[in-house]
């Protein structure tokens, strides 16, 4: 399996989130959390009703920044591996993606999201 660039490290601010379209082909977008030099991304999607998370582009972290928030029923997940805390899907996961650091890069496999 190939692997694809997502974005420059320097794209997700420290401490914030970003949203990225499907890739080509591809029907589920994905978003990336940044905490220094560590970038956790998942797919873009509740594990509840399938929906995007966020209400508007790139807004997918709490006030305090310490969890992932669906706009759609408010349920709750901890940044660091997407279990929902609270809300109707409680004890169910965001879909995870494998990600690194090359260089500057955040890379991810080529079919993340599909």
């Amino acid at each position: 399996m190939s692997d694809r660039i997502l974005c420059r490290l320097d794209d997700i601010p420290d401490g914030g989130a970003r949203g990225f379209p499907p890739a080509p082909g591809g029907f589920t977008g994905l978003f990336a959390i940044r905490r220094g030099d560590a970038v956790q991304v998942y797919v873009n999607a509740c594990p509840h009703l399938g929906l995007p998370l966020e209400p508007v582009p790139h807004r997918f972290l709490d006030g305090a920044r310490r969890h992932v928030v669906c706009c759609a029923h408010g349920a709750r997940f901890r940044v660091e591996d997407g279990f929902c805390v609270s809300g109707p899907c409680a004890g169910e996961s965001l879909e995870t993606v494998p990600a690194r650091i090359e260089g500057d890069s955040v890379v991810v496999p080529a079919d993340a999201g599909r």
